[in-house]
């Protein structure tokens, strides 16, 4: 005779906590990819953002509202100046332009405590773009996580 816990044979128990062991750790790797996934988004979104305010300033500078040496390239000289201001030289009382309320962070970087300007890598205008590299401005951003997307694509080449 088959012994009995609570009404169920002990072979039942068995199976039922291996189909549960079973789902958990099924769990587990889609819990880990849908964080992933959000965090790729959040990279896509960051990056978006300041791209988009690196070509307003670029701009800012075309229309004379920034100031901008002559031999300038025309963006930020760094990624503060997006969203600390600058005075926009077509008002009289010095009002600043913005251009972000604040500076994303690179999801993947690691360290919380780093200020979010340090967790991009900085490409320079004078930079070839398979070799990026910081310099006198700012002309593009990408992350410095070395791992790569589940596009298979490193989150550097972004």
């Amino acid at each position: 005779m088959a012994r009995r816990i609570n009404g169920f044979s002990l072979i039942e128990l068995m199976v039922t906590l291996a189909i549960l062991a079973l789902l958990a750790s099924m769990a587990v790797p889609f819990a880990e990819l849908m964080q992933q996934r959000h965090k790729e988004g959040e990279l896509r979104e960051a990056l978006r953002q300041i791209r988009s305010a690196l070509d307003a300033y670029r701009q800012g500078v075309k229309e004379g509202r920034v100031e901008a040496a002559a031999d300038a390239s025309g963006y930020p000289p760094n990624l503060d100046a997006l969203w600390q201001g600058v005075a926009d030289k077509t008002k009289p009382d010095a009002s600043k332009l913005y251009f972000l309320r604040r500076l994303p962070r690179d999801p993947f970087y690691p360290d919380p405590a780093t200020s979010a300007a340090e967790t991009w890598g900085l490409r320079s205008y004078a930079s070839p773009p398979d070799a990026p590299a910081a310099g006198r401005d700012v002309y593009d951003v990408y992350s410095l996580s070395p791992a790569t997307g589940l596009n298979g694509v490193p989150y550097r080449q972004w």
